[in-house]
C-alpha cells in the first residue's frame, strides 16, 4: 500500500531511483535492489541499494549480456539461487556481487519494446519463489510509467526543433565525474579570438593596468584551486606549471611589445602563445611542449579577463557544458563559479577528471545528445547522482532541487 501510495503522484526521475529501489526491496525481502535503463545499446544502472554508490550509471550491460542482459533479451524474468553458478554470469568486482548469490531480473516493458529491468538479489537462501518474481514483475509497471514520463532522449534522433528554444524537456544520460544535483541555464565556454582585432584603442597605460589585473586574478584563481588541491590530496601539476607562467614577469613585457607594434592585446597574448609553441616545436623539448601548450592556456585566460565586455558575457552560476575541460575552462569556472559542468565527450585521463573535480561542483561527462538536443537558453538539471540531465525541468523539479541545496547538512 506504500508503494501504490508513493507511485499515485507524480514524480521526477531522480526521486523514482533514489527512493524506488528501497520500496522494491523492502517488498521482496532483498538486500539489493537496481533499476536498469535501456541507453541505446546498453543497460545501465541508475537506482540502487545495497551496492556502493559509485556504482550508478557506471555498471553497464550490453542487451544479452550477464544474467540481466538475458532478461532484456528474452523479455522474461530470470531467477537463480546462485547466479554465480550461472553461465551467463557478468562479474562486477567493485560489487562484491558473490555476497549475494540469490538473484531475480524482470524486463520493465514499454509501449515499443524494453525500456530496462530490475533486479533483486538476497544474501541467503531461499531464492525467488513463482509469486514473489510475479509481485516484481507487476510492480514494474509504474516504473515504466516513471520512464515514460521522463523522456530519456534517444541521442541519435532527429532534431526537430533548435537547441536553446526551451521548449523540450527530456532527460539525457551521462556519466558521473562528481556527484550531487544543481540547476541552471546552460551556457557553453568561449574562447577569445583576435580575428578582425588590429590595434587596441585605448591607452597604453590601460591596457597595461588590464593586463596586470588580470595577472593577479589569475594568480589568486590559481592559489585557490591549489589550496583545494591539497586538502584533496592531489595537487594538479597544470597549475603549479601555470602559477611559474603567471610570475614569469616577461609574459607581460612580451604582451606589451606587441601591443607597441600596433597589435591588440588579444592579438599580442595569441602572439606570445604562438611564439612559445614554435619555440618548443622546434627544440623538440618534451617538457617544453607542456609548458607551451600551458601559456597558451594563460594566454586566453588573460585575453578573457583583460577585456571588460568578454569579463560581462561570462557565464556565472551557470550549468557549464563543453566537449572538454582543460586548464582554461578551470580557471573560467573558478571566476565564473558554475553550479554544474557537462561534457559532451568522456573522460580522456585523469589528468582531466581531477580539474573537473576540483571546482567542486555537481559534473558529469560523456553525455552523448548534448549539443544535439541542448543549447543556450535551455535550463539543465544536472543529476550528479544517477548520471542524468534533465533538460527544462518543471518548476516542481526545480524546486525540490534548490530545497535540498537550502536544507542544511547534518552533522
Amino acid at each position: 500500500m506504500d508503494l501504490v501510495a508513493f507511485v499515485a503522484r507524480p514524480r521526477t526521475l531522480a526521486t523514482t531511483l533514489d527512493q524506488m529501489p528501497a520500496r522494491i526491496a523492502k517488498i521482496l525481502r532483498a538486500d539489493v535492489c537496481s533499476v536498469y535503463l535501456l541507453e541505446g545499446d546498453d543497460l545501465v544502472m541508475r537506482g540502487n541499494v545495497g551496492f556502493p554508490r559509485e556504482a550508478i550509471g557506471e555498471v553497464r550491460l550490453a542487451v544479452g549480456e550477464g544474467l540481466t542482459g538475458m532478461c532484456i533479451e528474452s523479455m522474461r524474468p530470470v531467477s537463480v539461487d546462485v547466479a554465480q553458478s550461472h553461465a551467463k554470469f557478468r562479474d562486477f568486482p567493485e560489487l562484491d556481487e558473490h555476497q549475494y548469490p540469490v538473484f531475480v531480473a524482470v524486463p520493465v516493458a514499454g509501449p515499443r519494446g524494453a525500456l530496462g529491468a530490475i533486479v533483486a538479489q538476497r544474501r541467503k537462501t531461499p531464492g525467488f519463489d513463482a509469486s514473489e518474481i510475479e509481485l516484481a514483475a507487476a510492480l514494474t509497471v509504474p516504473i515504466a510509467a516513471m520512464i515514460e514520463r521522463a523522456k530519456l532522449a534517444d541521442t541519435h534522433a532527429p532534431v526537430t526543433r533548435a537547441p536553446g528554444d526551451g521548449s523540450r524537456r527530456m532527460t539525457l544520460s551521462a556519466r558521473t565525474v562528481t556527484t550531487g544535483r544543481a540547476v541552471g541555464a546552460i551556457r557553453g565556454t568561449r574562447r577569445p579570438t583576435s580575428r578582425g582585432a588590429t590595434t587596441d584603442p585605448r591607452p597604453r597605460a590601460d591596457v597595461e593596468r588590464r593586463l596586470r589585473a588580470a595577472i593577479d586574478q589569475a594568480r589568486l584563481g590559481v592559489d585557490d584551486l591549489l589550496a583545494r588541491g591539497r586538502k584533496r590530496g592531489a595537487e594538479p601539476a597544470q597549475l603549479h606549471v601555470a602559477r611559474l607562467v603567471l610570475d614569469d614577469g616577461r609574459l607581460p613585457e612580451l604582451a606589451m611589445e606587441r601591443v607597441d607594434a600596433g597589435e591588440s592585446l588579444s592579438k599580442a597574448l595569441a602572439g606570445v602563445a604562438s611564439d612559445a609553441a614554435r619555440t618548443a616545436e622546434r627544440t623538440g623539448d618534451t617538457y617544453g611542449a607542456e609548458r607551451a601548450r600551458i601559456i597558451g592556456e594563460v594566454c586566453d585566460v588573460l585575453a578573457m579577463s583583460a577585456d571588460a565586455d568578454r569579463l560581462a558575457e561570462l557565464p556565472r552560476g551557470a550549468v557549464l557544458v563543453g566537449d572538454r575541460f582543460g586548464l582554461f575552462d578551470l580557471l573560467i569556472a573558478a571566476r565564473t563559479a558554475p553550479c554544474a559542468i557537462v561534457l559532451a565527450e568522456p573522460m580522456h585521463d585523469d589528468a582531466e577528471r581531477a580539474l573537473v573535480q576540483l571546482v567542486g561542483v555537481p559534473a558529469l561527462a560523456d553525455c552523448q545528445g548534448l549539443f544535439r538536443w541542448a543549447g543556450d537558453g535551455d535550463v539543465a538539471l544536472v543529476d550528479g547522482d544517477h548520471g542524468l540531465v534533465r533538460l527544462n525541468p518543471s518548476r516542481a523539479e526545480i524546486s525540490l532541487v534548490r530545497a535540498k541545496r537550502r536544507r542544511p547538512e547534518r552533522v
